[in-house]
């Protein structure tokens, strides 16, 4: 049977997983700069029996494998992440980041590493394999627009049935895996807005227009949107990240910068905020006579799993009777967004998580500067993809 042949081969490959994330936890690369970890992904499948692989896809540092099986079925993608984020590591890990200012600080080194061990695993059992498995490795999940742009242009889903993801979560219990069908993940927005007034002196208020006063204004008026225009059993989030106005105590300041950000759970209530927030932008005009320009971005969507292949993975994982899993559990909506969502625009999929825990127990959240992860989560996740994997593409014969 495939399934039980590629647990066996996983679990002898289970340091050689961890010593891949190691490697690639101290050789970290930002966000459409990943150039030496795509070279070496790329090296990694020289010795590997696969049919293809196809480098700089998408245009930028995208690799994407082709393992084909013996006999014909369905084809399935299933994708991991390698960027990193612009943060000074502070794990006192042996094997912290050597590139400074550059962490993999949101578990992109674990999805790389057990996807590559597992790549490999599939590819020296595809005459086991019915239809075709499409592994993608994608560069600048983290960056809008997200790496995951370019590799859809570039036709990465053409023919897919369905595609796989999966995210290990620190702040999740190790041993849990968790799912949830429809909408999983919040979509994002980003707006910046410079207010322009008339700069003066402290001592001569009427002969200036304060722009600090009008952006204050703005600010405050905009956490209604979510109290008074939001449903409140819809989910959205307005924060002002960044409030540049700096200047000297008596000086009148004559612009300033403003950056936010904006989560939402639908397209819907996505279109709502931006109207408010440009709304808002008008009456500043108006109100304070000041000059407004906003840019306003809708990146990342709202991550919605497919119903069907929602169930299909969590009737696999629990089938699959793993080891080290001890639950496999349905999870409310998360906050954070991810640039797979665009992927389950195109074609049905699946986006679940890997519980990641430190043994410690003590748990920072992604994108902190002490991040990590329980390893114990990289066999987890090798054998989880697998099971859903074997659910597809099983062609052994009884």
């Amino acid at each position: 049977m495939l399934l039980n042949k590629l647990m066996n081969k996983l679990d002898e490959k289970k340091e050689r997983i961890i010593e891949i994330r190691r490697y690639l936890h101290e050789h970290p690369e930002l966000s459409f700069q990943e150039e030496e970890t795509a070279k070496y992904i790329r090296n990694f499948y020289n010795e590997v029996p696969v049919d293809s692989v196809e480098t700089n896809f998408g245009g930028e540092r995208g690799v994407v494998v082709t393992i084909k099986g013996a006999k014909p079925g369905k084809t399935i993608a299933i994708r991991a992440d390698f960027d990193a984020l612009p943060i000074k590591e502070e794990t006192g890990l042996p094997f912290a980041s050597k590139n400074e200012g550059v962490m993999h600080a949101c578990g992109h080194d674990g999805h790389t590493a057990y996807m590559l061990v597992l790549a490999q695993i599939l590819a020296e059992c595809k005459d086991q394999l019915k239809g075709t498995i499409r592994v993608i490795h994608q560069p600048a999940e983290e960056a809008p627009p997200g790496g995951a742009i370019g590799m859809i242009k570039a036709g990465v889903l053409d023919g897919v049935d369905a595609i796989i993801g999966i995210h290990v979560m620190s702040t999740m219990k190790t041993g849990h895996i968790y799912y949830r069908s429809g909408n999983t993940q919040t979509g994002r927005s980003y707006f910046k807005l410079i207010v322009q007034g008339r700069g003066g002196h402290g001592s001569s208020p009427h002969l200036a227009n304060d722009a600090i006063i009008a952006a204050s204004s703005f600010v405050m008026n905009l956490q209604t949107i979510v109290s008074r225009r939001i449903n409140p059993f819809d989910i959205a989030s307005v924060t002002i990240g960044n409030f540049d106005g700096k200047g000297t105590f008596n000086v009148i300041k004559d612009a300033v910068t403003i950056e936010g950000d904006v989560r939402t759970m639908s397209p819907e209530t996505r279109e709502i905020v931006e109207t408010e927030v440009r709304a808002f932008t008008e009456g500043l005009e108006k109100s304070y006579g000041v000059q407004c320009s906003l840019e306003y971005n809708n990146d990342y969507p709202v991550l919605n799993n497919d119903l069907e292949v929602t169930e299909q993975v969590c009737h696999a994982l629990e089938q699959a009777s793993i080891p080290e899993v001890e639950a496999v559990l349905e999870t409310p909506p998360l906050p954070p967004s991810e640039d797979f969502a665009y992927y389950l625009e195109k074609v049905p999929g699946c986006f679940f998580y890997v519980g990641a825990l430190p043994e410690s127990g003590e748990a920072y959240p992604h994108h902190h500067p002490k991040f990590d992860i329980n390893e114990k989560s990289l066999i987890i996740s090798a054998k989880a993809m697998a099971a859903v994997v074997a659910s597809y593409c099983d062609g052994s014969e009884a």
